[in-house]
């Protein structure tokens, strides 16, 4: 019986999973994946005010940015299927985008420094989200107003629909887009992470 029991005992450890030998093979992974330059997407996530945020980046650049409800799993397929397969877990790399948004939700930022990689939007919805950074801190610009920025004043639901698949939430503010009377209009991280940005903002 005793030499059962130390055979299970064994048996248990060794197909133990240990989190942190887990971490430090994937982080010694990802640098490998660094120094090679094959590692086309980097990712991570971070808690804020409005839920954990997925936030990805290329060479070029933060790529994306996701609520959780868009379900970061298929977020991340998405990625892999429309940019490459090489996408890490990753932290290091964005170390830099992850500080900015702190700084953002704990109002010491009104503009990001970060570089942008615009792949993902094309045609007039890249226009249309290419100008929402006109629209201040802390200022509201409707539907209609966006539309006549990006130079086509008859384009307001094309609007509409390029802050609802913006790939770039809270970064490229589409959440300071407003309905002309005032409401909030929709918004793809859901009214309630809409109105906490907007209230964040005006409280700075």
């Amino acid at each position: 019986m005793n030499i059962e029991h130390d055979l299970t005992e064994t048996l248990q450890r060794a197909l133990t999973v240990d989190p942190d030998h887990i971490r430090r093979l994937t982080d010694k992974l990802a640098s490998a994946s660094d120094a090679e330059h094959v590692l086309d997407i980097a990712y991570r996530t971070v808690d804020t005010p409005v839920g954990s945020l997925l936030i990805a980046a290329t060479e070029t650049g933060l790529v994306r940015v996701a609520y959780a409800s868009e379900d970061h799993d298929q977020v991340l397929q998405s990625l892999s299927d429309r940019i490459s397969p090489r996408i890490l877990h990753h932290p290091a790399r964005l170390d830099e985008v992850a500080r900015e948004l702190e700084e953002y939700f704990a109002h010491r930022r009104r503009t990001f420094s970060i570089d942008l990689d615009w792949r993902l939007s094309v045609g007039f919805r890249a226009t249309v989200l290419r100008h929402l950074t006109d629209i201040d801190y802390g200022h509201t610009a409707s539907y209609a107003a966006v539309a006549q920025l990006a130079g086509n004043p008859k384009a307001v639901r094309a609007v509409g629909s390029a802050c609802a698949t913006n790939p770039l939430p809270v970064i490229v503010p589409c959440h300071r887009v407003v309905r002309s009377d005032g409401s909030m209009g929709g918004y793809l991280g859901g009214l309630e992470a809409k109105a906490t940005l907007l209230e964040l903002e005006a409280a700075a």
